[in-house]
């Protein structure tokens, strides 16, 4: 439910492609708004209008800005993450592409990804059974993964979203804080490899 991660998601596919089994991809999950209970502000609604055009200038991707007529929404991203959590424990090779269809869903489809109902719609597109991902969306023990892995992400320093990093020998390195270019990831990385 970042539109800077949604802007970022066909780069780093497209690299995942280009690198093929020389990059793995491993999609950490960070605290974006996953405890919000307070329905969006105009002034937060207006900062993000204004964030989702910035994407849509960066990389052609559509928006659905109906999203902003939207009265009372609580923008809470926590049922999303753990979703995306559940996937990638259920089936990791799918991860990246759940995610894509999560981000397609929000910013194009304008659906609710709080609503239970929609994220079964959505991972069972891929192959994953409801009653499998609800047992393991609903369980303490993936609210606690959750909260675990939002806190390993901020001790990395990932306070803008995107952030990315490679893992190398020494311990994670920094790729980027926010989107960048495929070009400009491809560099970065040459720099660290």
């Amino acid at each position: 439910m970042c539109a800077w991660c949604y802007g970022t998601t066909p780069v780093i596919r497209r690299l995942r492609a280009i690198w093929q089994s020389r990059l793995q991809v491993q999609v950490l999950l960070g605290d974006l708004q996953a405890h919000a209970s307070q329905p969006l502000l105009p002034r937060q609604k207006e900062q993000l209008a204004i964030s989702w055009h910035r994407v849509q200038e960066q990389i052609t991707l559509p928006f659905d800005f109906n999203f902003f007529t939207r009265r009372d929404f609580v923008f809470n991203t926590e049922p999303a993450c753990r979703a995306l959590l559940c996937v990638r424990l259920l089936r990791p090779v799918l991860t990246l592409e759940v995610l894509r269809a999560m981000h397609s869903a929000f910013f194009v489809d304008n659906l609710d990804l709080k609503n239970t109902a929609v994220l079964v719609q959505l991972v069972g597109m891929f192959g994953i059974s409801e009653n499998l991902f609800l047992t393991l969306f609903e369980s303490e023990e993936i609210q606690s993964q959750l909260e675990n892995e939002f806190a390993f992400v901020d001790s990395l320093g990932a306070n803008t979203y995107p952030s990315l990093f490679l893992k190398t020998k020494e311990g994670p390195q920094q790729l980027t804080a926010g989107f960048v270019q495929l070009e400009e990831l491809e560099h970065r990385l040459f720099q660290l490899l």
